[in-house]
């Protein structure tokens, strides 16, 4: 089965990578960064100089773009090479009604669609180990479950079309808001002379322990901000979650005061930066109450 890869940037590189290694056939790659489609081809890709010519030459379509309205042009800009014989899976973090609209256009030319976001950090991409949550049709996740075990070991189908958007969603609500007790109790020690490898070993005598800490650490200690998942994906990810609560008119307190903390990150100028950075906001915080 020949496969096109839509999307270079962190992680679909790394996840693209591990396509182009395992798989026995063509990978037709294609980002709006020139650079990154050269980069890729380097590793066996098959370089295309448009979206069209990826999805023409494929019959498995991935793509893994930034943001909602990228999607949209992407399917939108593919959808006159879409055949039957095609099936396409979106492995971006974009809102769960942008991902049912483009379904339901890509049903209308008979065409497969599974939305499949993914977790864990660009490293994970790139051992061929990240967490991938599956929305769309059960017997299409079997068919295609394959080539999504080239990139990631940890594969849940968790139901209809965008529910695996909503999974990644609430994923992402929860990171942040175990970042957000992280940073503001290791601020609080900081500022109280407890310094982050003390406070780590005493974190993990009891039931505070979290992934999070324990894999962000160092970068906390020694403020290595170096960018993993940078602070504007995050506050687009919980963007999303706090829209979708609203139109299920719910609420989310803890969600509200993570997106303020990135908010005001944002302003500060750190978008580029690791979602660790985030501390910074808080500590400053914490040492200059209103």
């Amino acid at each position: 089965m020949r496969i096109g890869f839509i999307g270079l940037g962190i992680m679909g590189e790394a996840m693209c990578y591990n396509i182009i290694k395992k798989h026995d056939d063509n990978v037709y790659v294609h980002d709006i960064n020139p650079q990154k489609t050269r980069l890729v081809s380097g590793f066996g890709g098959v370089a295309c100089n448009s979206l069209e010519e990826v999805a023409r030459n494929a019959k498995l379509i991935i793509t893994m773009v930034p943001r909602s309205e990228n999607a949209m042009e992407v399917y939108t800009k593919i959808l006159d090479e879409m055949t039957p014989d095609k099936t396409c899976i979106d492995m971006s973090t974009i809102e769960p009604e942008v991902s049912l609209n483009i379904y339901k256009m890509l049903k209308e030319k008979s065409v497969g669609f599974l939305d499949a976001p993914v977790v864990k950090s660009q490293k994970a991409a790139r051992l061929g180990d990240v967490g991938i949550y599956v929305g769309g049709d059960r017997e299409l996740y079997k068919k295609v479950k394959p080539i999504l075990k080239y990139m990631g070991r940890s594969i849940i189908h968790m139901g209809d079309n965008g529910k695996g958007l909503i999974m990644k969603i609430c994923h992402n609500a929860l990171v942040a808001q175990i970042q957000n007790g992280v940073n503001e109790t290791l601020a609080l020690a900081m500022e109280q002379g407890i310094d982050p490898d003390k406070f780590g070993a005493a974190i993990s005598y009891g039931g505070g322990q979290n992934y999070y800490f324990d894999s962000k650490q160092d970068a906390l200690t020694y403020k290595d901000y170096t960018t993993k998942f940078s602070v504007e994906n995050m506050a687009k990810d919980l963007d999303i979650c706090h829209k979708l609560i609203e139109s299920e008119n719910l609420q989310m307190p803890g969600l509200e005061l993570a997106r303020d903390v990135y908010g005001k990150a944002l302003k500060a100028g750190n978008s580029e930066l690791d979602f660790c950075s985030t501390i910074e906001i808080v500590q400053n915080c914490i040492q200059n109450p209103k």
